[in-house]
């Protein structure tokens, strides 16, 4: 049977093998598109304020929003928008945002009113993060990795309804970067694998430039609304002008010490790949790394994750010919990955998510990584402090530490009276049998599963003694650290970087 279109051609109702056609209708597409209303092509996706955008997307109870943290402790977005859905009476909102700081701590009266019932996150911090310690949502919140949050989304564990996400620059048509503006962020790569998979984007903004706004970081093609606003977060809070070097003597011994084992156990040849962290000591590695690459001649394929302007400074003297951008954490590192050709912004599935094709972490040849807390087994805690309360972030941690060919932890053995190195940590976010070494300013441990890194670095007469000698020291200053008392309440969730539950947090007495 046939059926004739709005140009009276002839259609065939259904094909064999094929299925039903369905016949044109005119060239306005956009009742058959099914989506928000200025949000078609060829029309500007700017004119609603916030809270029309929000009643545009169609945001509803016990639906899921989900933010970014590139603008870190100056972010003004999530705020505005949750105080938003607030005033227009909606609840039941799982708030999804790639990790919380201290700067979100009005987000515990929306808990309290109902308006948020469930947080998915890599970390809080603050007054939010000790709320929620103590017991403040009634269902726990799912802590992930970068890695396991983009894997969470592309497998749908993750929906996210609607995804707010602040930009430093965006024209009327929602082609946005972090690169440009009074509030320049850098790389958007938490960002895009929301922008990616989110029914709706609403993209934030307070610069609205002229079409079109290169480079492009988050595309058009993604993008539903585009709301303009006075400030999307604080500079100063966003990012520094430059991350500076360590001059804690202690921080520096470790670093050396990094960095000599690194070279020493045969790490450090040509075409290396390495991720080294923003951290005090991580950024000092790299001060130490770049002088043996000088004296051994050799330069790195790629440097990977939080990019500084330390690594930056790398590749403009030749010695790493390319830098993968996941989050930049200065303005240096911003100003370059809008110019360099060799500088790649890349979406935190590219950079950690397990199940994937083919994720950078994977071709790490080492990584430079922190802790809160080491126990006997080479766990690592990266997420409770010594009082059991949340103050940290899982990031990409347990991501690199399992990619990596070789991870190590460097810390001190002692933050005041408190030991880094204890018998079993408070919370796991990185089991020990994917962390190789750990470096700290009394003395260096590997794990004996990595019999031939031990028998290597030995041989190069670097010093070694093991986890239970490091214990032993803290505690002969510190004493054995009293154990935390919890209640049997569970307030956190720990996945893995594959969605299995590593350990759980419990509420503090």
């Amino acid at each position: 049977m046939m059926n004739r279109n709005i140009l009276k051609r002839e259609i065939p109702l259904a094909i064999k093998g094929i299925g039903k056609l369905r016949p044109y209708q005119g060239s306005n597409i956009e009742e058959q598109r099914g989506i928000v209303s200025n949000s078609f092509s060829g029309k500007s996706k700017l004119g609603h304020d916030l809270e029309q955008a929000i009643v545009a997307t169609g945001l509803k109870d016990g639906m899921t929003v989900s933010f970014h943290h590139h603008f870190r402790n100056g972010d003004y977005i999530v705020n505005m928008v949750m105080a938003a859905i607030a005033r227009l009476g909606i609840k039941d909102i799982t708030l999804a945002s790639s990790s919380l700081s201290s700067v979100h701590a009005p987000l515990i009266e929306q808990i309290r009113q109902g308006v948020v019932t469930r947080i998915e996150t890599s970390g809080i911090r603050g007054e939010l993060a000790e709320a929620i310690s103590n017991g403040l949502l009634e269902l726990p919140v799912i802590i992930r990795s970068h890695g396991g949050r983009a894997r969470a989304i592309e497998s749908g564990q993750l929906v996210i309804d609607v995804a707010f996400l602040g930009v430093s620059s965006c024209d009327r048509y929602g082609n946005a970067n972090g690169f440009s503006g009074k509030s320049v962020c850098g790389s958007l790569g938490y960002a895009m694998v929301d922008a990616d998979y989110a029914k709706r984007v609403v993209l934030i903004t307070d610069n609205v430039v002229d079409y079109p706004n290169l480079p492009i970081s988050i595309s058009q093609t993604k993008v539903d609304l585009v709301v303009q606003v006075a400030e999307v977060g604080d500079p100063q809070g966003i990012m520094s002008g430059a991350t500076r070097l360590t001059n804690n003597p202690r921080e520096l011994l470790i670093a050396r010490q990094a960095a000599r084992f690194i070279d020493l156990a045969g790490y450090l040849t040509d075409g290396f790949a390495m991720q080294t962290g923003s951290g005090g000591a991580s950024l000092a590695v790299t001060s130490f790394l770049r002088e043996l690459m000088k004296k051994k001649k050799i330069t790195a394929s790629f440097a990977l994750g939080g990019i500084t302007q330390q690594l930056v400074d790398l590749h403009q003297e030749g010695l790493v010919d390319n830098l993968f951008d996941t989050q930049s954490f200065d303005l240096r590192t911003a100003q370059s990955l809008c110019r360099n050709p060799h500088h790649y912004e890349i979406d935190a599935s590219f950079y950690a998510n397990p199940f994937n094709k083919g994720c950078l972490v994977d071709r790490l040849d080492f990584v430079i990584l922190s802790a809160l807390e080491v126990d006997l087994d080479f766990n690592v805690n990266v997420i409770t402090g010594s009082d059991g309360v949340i103050m940290g972030a899982s990031g990409g941690h347990c991501d690199t530490a399992a990619g990596a060919n070789l991870s190590i932890v460097v810390a001190p053995l002692l933050r005041g009276r408190i030991p880094t190195i204890i018998e079993r940590v408070n919370t796991i976010v990185t089991p020990g049998q994917t962390i190789d070494v750990i470096i700290t300013d009394r003395g260096t441990a590997v794990n004996p599963l990595r019999r031939e890194l031990i028998e290597r670095v030995i041989d190069a007469r670097f010093p070694l003694c093991t986890i239970e000698e490091l214990k032993e020291k803290a505690e002969q200053i510190t004493g054995k650290p009293r154990p935390i008392e919890y209640g049997d309440r569970v307030v956190g969730l720990v996945e893995y970087r594959d969605g299995t539950i590593i350990d759980i947090i419990r509420q503090v007495k």
